[in-house]
């Protein structure tokens, strides 16, 4: 498995594929945080950003092999591993970036509530910030297994499947992505720091079950 994740990663960092949701994310940054502004309402920006981003990831990892040499890789090591090493590649590259620019954010936020009256912990704040980042980081690894290949494999219904995914796993009532964000936010407007752990323990058992799901029917279109 090892030696499937490194292939996967030197895939898509040589892949110039990756650069346009690596530019999109940095670019909604840009314009929804900016120095000086409330931690948590800036974190929750930052999260929020990152779930169409980690769909998109997924999706370039899932389609970056011709079809020739992933039907080599899944012979040689298993169709179920060679998709689970590219959702598992997507995935970290996601947090990566995610943590990156959690870190950055905390640093540039001021540590106050919305409306600058009362002091939060800048360490709690950027560790709440941290786990709904991840939550959200999941979130869209799970909207990307389901939109792209083998469940979807035409460009014309997977990309407005991972849109909508997307979109939905952000404004759904109930999404472990919504409720991390809505922490955060909500925080921000009461002064003190939520931990958003739950949301993350949702975002890792429902993710884990859309990548089982992925790889399961991997295996069996392989067969």
């Amino acid at each position: 498995m090892t030696a499937l994740l490194r292939y996967q990663a030197a895939l898509l960092l040589r892949s110039q594929r990756a650069l346009p949701p690596v530019i999109l994310y940095a670019a909604v940054l840009a314009i929804g945080v900016q120095s000086g502004q409330p931690v948590l309402d800036s974190l929750g920006w930052t999260a929020a950003a990152l779930l169409p981003v980690a769909a998109w990831l997924v999706r370039i990892c899932a389609t970056n092999e011709p079809s020739a040499a992933r039907s080599c890789v899944g012979a040689a090591a298993g169709p179920e591993r060679a998709h689970l090493a590219c959702v598992s590649v997507a995935l970290g590259a996601a947090a990566t970036l995610g943590v990156v620019a959690t870190v950055f954010v905390t640093f540039i936020s001021d540590a106050t509530s919305a409306d600058h009256q009362i002091r939060v912990s800048a360490l709690q704040a950027g560790a709440a910030g941290l786990l709904a980042t991840l939550a959200c980081a999941l979130l869209g690894t799970a909207v990307g297994a389901l939109t792209t290949r083998p469940l979807l494999r035409s460009p014309g219904r997977a990309v407005p499947a991972l849109l909508l995914g997307a979109l939905l796993a952000l404004v759904v009532t109930g999404s472990p992505a919504r409720a991390a964000v809505s922490a955060l936010v909500s925080g921000s407007q009461e002064g003190t720091v939520p931990v958003p752990v739950l949301p993350l323990v949702g975002a890792v058992l429902l993710t884990a079950g859309a990548i089982a799901v992925a790889c399961g029917l991997t295996t069996r279109r392989a067969s």
